[in-house]
């Protein structure tokens, strides 16, 4: 059996007490990784160090070419800059791929939703190019480049055959932003006619796009968005599911690839074994999927199906932590996972 070597980074929090119960749901089910544990974020200071996203934790990624993250926190309106928007760009992470499915033994007020956000992971607002004018002026630069509009296009529609999806939506603003939200449309565009008309394709101006979501989110397949359009949208259908405790996310470029849980550091029940571990679980379980298709190791594939087997069956005989109204912990969740394993 080859084994694969992952990178841990347990970001801060609630970080390691999920990254905890996935790695033990990991081992039990026989999977073939070992693991390499380096730090980001809050997690990275607290160990003495003076840079939340260290030199030795990229290049870490960088020579196993695969990561397991936990959420790392960000100060809002001060302080450091994102890490996670840090390691994206370090590591040219340019496609995040969040899938958005319903669980068994998880009640929501929709059913049968199976949606994929696809989100350009590298520019927009988020490529952070912000100048204060004056004392009441601030500008924020919005970025589009052809190269990368015209990537994240080619990854989507490239994805959505490798995983036999039927249509693909882009969500933009061009009727305002007519530049760079023009420039995204047309490069998706034009991958599309010119290179996959057998897959269905629309674009929908944003604002409608969430009312339509909202309405019946079963009308949509995959959504390819620019960068701050796809984390809003990607968090508005978690919600249709049931919240960010139960969908996994990945960033992924064309070397590296790292495998997240998308929802936050949650400090308030940091160290008290009441998280959800769920959606760091699924991601693992994606990260097996990537390693099996970009590796060409079907034992990878096997144990990544065990997983999710083994999870929807839990939460199917009502093991939920508190967020999904049950009772479990974090490890009493993780135990539940590994008996049916």
């Amino acid at each position: 059996m080859t084994i694969h070597t992952v990178v841990l980074i347990p970001g801060d929090g609630i970080g390691p007490e999920v990254m905890n119960a996935t790695r033990k749901i990991l081992e039990a089910a026989g999977s073939p990784l070992q693991f390499v544990e380096r730090h980001a974020g809050v997690a990275a200071l607290d160990r003495g160090g003076d840079d939340v996203l260290p030199a030795d934790t990229v290049a870490a990624v960088r020579e196993h070419h695969v990561a397991l993250k936990g959420p790392c926190t960000t100060p809002i309106g001060k302080g450091f800059f994102s890490v996670n928007v840090a390691l994206r760009k370090k590591l040219h992470l340019y496609a995040a791929v969040r899938p958005v499915r319903n669980l068994p033994g998880v009640k929501t007020r929709f059913e049968d939703v199976d949606l994929v956000i696809i989100r350009e992971n590298t520019e927009g607002l988020y490529s952070g190019i912000e100048n204060q004018i004056t004392d009441d002026v601030i500008v924020s630069m919005k970025v589009a480049t052809a190269s990368a509009c015209h990537r994240i296009a080619h990854w989507a529609f490239r994805y959505a055959t490798h995983r036999r999806r039927k249509k693909i939506s882009v969500f933009h603003k061009a009727n305002i932003m007519k530049m760079s939200d023009g420039l995204f449309l047309n490069q998706a565009r034009q991958v599309y006619e010119n290179d996959y008309p057998n897959i269905a394709y629309d674009e929908v101006i944003i604002d409608a796009g969430m009312m339509k979501l909202v309405q019946d989110p079963t009308k949509f397949d995959i959504i390819l968005c620019e960068n701050l359009y796809g984390d809003i949208v990607s968090d508005l259908c978690a919600g249709l599911v049931g919240g960010l405790g139960v969908t996994p996310g990945a960033n992924i470029g064309d070397e590296d690839a790292v495998f997240e849980a998308v929802h936050g550091s949650a400090p308030d029940i940091a160290g008290q074994d009441k998280a959800n571990p769920l959606a760091l679980i699924m991601s693992s379980a994606m990260m097996l999927n990537h390693i099996a298709d970009t590796r060409h190791d079907n034992t990878a594939r096997v144990c990544g199906q065990k997983i999710r087997d083994a999870y929807n069956k839990a939460l199917e005989d009502g093991q939920k932590t508190r967020d999904l109204g049950g009772e479990l912990s974090t490890s009493a969740f993780a135990k539940a996972v590994i008996e049916r394993l």
